[in-house]
């Protein structure tokens, strides 16, 4: 079983991994939205460099095409993206998958994929995007923890102060979107959340 890093954030462009990586991150997502095939291209290339000079591990979110052509060795699918993968093209290329899951059927369906970990959320109510899922809460990371022979990421509406309380629940690693991107000193942040989760590398 693979170990995650207790700290993972999710970006939405290399310009973000700049500024953010200097915090010394060990564990990144690049999430790409509506963006043109030679604009994901070229962002996964400079995303996989930026990580690789920073000794950080990169997660490709749904672009696994062009994460197998650019060399990534892990990938993030939502559950409509890995309905219409090539699962058995992604693992003959030895790159890891972390799936998404919101619901008792689709966890099914994701540890039928033998996922590398399994992202649950949203934890609790976030802003950046309506979900149709309610908040999930701590007594379903704590089930979900417990039917899972592979790390759990949660994910959603997570704050440093919240996040004692869902790694207690059983969670092995944190997804902070909305924390970083909307904060007024992203890089200061960053650096709070890193300060927190410190210990939990040591063990």
């Amino acid at each position: 079983m693979i170990q995650l890093d207790p700290f993972y954030p999710i970006v939405p462009g290399t310009a973000w991994l700049k500024r953010l990586l200097p915090a010394g991150l060990k564990l990144v997502q690049l999430r790409i939205k509506d963006a043109p095939p030679e604009t994901v291209r070229a962002e996964v290339v400079e995303a996989l460099s930026l990580c690789g000079q920073a000794n950080c591990q990169l997660v490709v979110n749904d672009y696994w095409r062009e994460a197998i052509e650019a060399g990534a060795d892990f990938v993030h699918l939502g559950q409509e993206d890995l309905a219409s993968a090539d699962v058995g093209a992604i693992r003959a290329a030895g790159i890891r998958l972390g799936i998404s899951t919101h619901s008792d059927a689709e966890l099914e369906i994701a540890l039928a994929a033998s996922p590398d970990y399994v992202a649950l959320g949203p934890i609790y109510p976030t802003l950046l995007k309506k979900m149709p899922w309610a908040p999930q809460g701590l007594d379903r990371v704590a089930l979900w923890r417990s039917r899972l022979p592979c790390p759990l990421v949660a994910i959603g509406g997570i704050t440093p102060d919240r996040a004692p309380a869902v790694f207690e629940a059983g969670a092995d690693s944190l997804a902070v979107i909305t924390d970083i991107v909307t904060h007024a000193e992203p890089e200061k942040r960053t650096e709070t959340w890193m300060a927190l989760t410190e210990p939990m590398r040591r063990r």
